[in-house]
């Protein structure tokens, strides 16, 4: 098996997802707690690489009946049978040992705590057989990227205290101002994009008993629901609002205008869910950099432009 067959079969372009979130929860926590880059960002970085392959993996082998009976997923690796059931473990064994031993570098608090990602990308391949929500849990999956990425360099300064302990005024927890709503907003943002990446699949959905949210609903219940989805994954956005920029506001809001529009005017476009997913690709990389320049004009930040 080369390379080429093993980016195919994780998919790995689908990591552009995920990895601006990553790089939003590192860049808020080295700002927040005044923390010098360095070798934690590649640490981080790898571990980020290890649970997408792995997450990815595990819903392949899990899922592997499913595509086989769905004709739009037929020929993928392991249910046209051009890969082993036996290589696809042994590729989930190595994204597990990356994540691992790439959060043991990083420090013991996100060593102990990786077990939680994994249990979530081991539920989420089964949660189709049985409910719609099924979208919201992979925005669970999703919405540990920015979490993940904050708390293991708050946990570098705080340790344990990272995530049990709470500021000085002893009202709210260390990640609750901040990353938490990010993180929420994320979840309800992938959410809302998969429920519109279900509408290739509604007839089959049906047939196969497979639960999702536009073949519960239709297509008129799933178009208001996502943008409904992303007002609140908007207004988490404009809550956070990491150091009261208006470029973090600006972008979030203006993403949030193009994803509404992209799927209002789905029926005007030849392949609605390219232009969704590069929609929905641009939004996480458009806040990455809104945040990026708002820490560097912001004046009391060490990132400032003089």
């Amino acid at each position: 098996m080369d390379a080429k067959q093993i980016l195919s079969f994780i998919k790995i372009e689908h990591t552009l997802f995920s990895l601006p979130f990553v790089l939003v929860g590192y860049f808020i926590a080295i700002e927040q707690f005044n923390i010098s880059p360095g070798i934690d960002l590649l640490w981080i970085l790898l571990a980020a690489v290890g649970a997408r392959g792995l997450a990815m993996a595990l819903n392949r082998i899990i899922d592997r009946d499913i595509d086989a009976a769905n004709p739009r997923t037929k020929d993928r690796h392991l249910a046209s049978g051009a890969m082993s059931l036996r290589t696809a473990w042994a590729l989930s064994a190595f994204f597990l040992f990356m994540l691992l031993v790439s959060a043991g570098l990083l420090n013991r608090v996100a060593l102990m705590m990786s077990w939680l990602p994994v249990l979530v990308f081991v539920i989420y391949p089964y949660m189709k057989r049985y409910t719609w929500l099924c979208h919201f849990w992979l925005g669970l999956c999703l919405g540990l990227a920015p979490a993940g990425a904050w708390a293991a360099m708050a946990a570098d300064v705080h340790g344990w205290a990272a995530i049990t302990g709470m500021f000085e005024s002893e009202t709210e927890f260390l990640w609750s101002a901040t990353i938490l709503p990010i993180s929420v907003g994320v979840a309800l943002w992938i959410a809302a994009f998969d429920i519109n990446y279900a509408r290739m699949d509604v007839e089959n959905d049906r047939n196969s008993g497979i639960h999702s949210f536009p073949s519960r609903f239709g297509e008129e219940l799933t178009t208001r629901a996502t943008v409904q989805l992303t007002l609140v994954w908007f207004a988490c956005f404009a809550v956070s609002n990491p150091m009261d920029g208006i470029w973090f506001l600006t972008a979030a809001g203006l993403m949030a205008g193009l994803n509404i529009w992209v799927v209002l005017a789905k029926d005007k476009f030849e392949d609605f869910q390219t232009v969704l997913f590069r929609a929905s690709m641009l939004t996480g990389w458009m806040l990455l950099f809104a945040l990026i320049i708002g820490f560097m004009l912001e004046p009391n930040s060490e990132w400032t432009l003089d």
